[in-house]
């Protein structure tokens, strides 16, 4: 009793955003994730390794500027992140990273 168009009105509509079809996004979205998280764990992993032989010596403000430095790093990652772009598409995995790396090296920058 109905016409064509209130059928093809009922019709699911096809989504963009296919669970099948954001495999290759992924990977481009992940490419500015990975330029910010990969600096940002190099200088986490120096601000552990640098080890200061006196409250005096500089190398202590060397490992707390690596150490900010990280905590930048990730915090610009998240904001990247938290897009809705990137949150309809990236897994939650991708805040817990960032969120770690950012946690060391708040606590080594504060505890050196």
């Amino acid at each position: 009793m109905g016409s064509y168009r209130d059928a093809r009105l009922r019709l699911p509509r096809e989504d963009i955003d296919l669970p099948e079809d954001r495999g290759c996004l992924r990977w481009v979205l992940a490419i500015p994730l990975v330029v910010l998280y990969v600096p940002a764990v190099f200088s986490c992993y120096l601000a552990l390794a640098m080890r200061p032989a006196s409250p005096y010596d500089r190398l202590r403000d060397d490992a707390r500027f690596m150490g900010g430095f990280s905590v930048f790093l990730c915090l610009l990652g998240l904001l990247i992140t938290i897009t809705p772009l990137y949150r309809r598409t990236m897994g939650r995995w991708w805040f817990a990273a960032p969120v770690l790396i950012a946690t060391t090296a708040y606590f080594r920058a504060r505890t050196v």
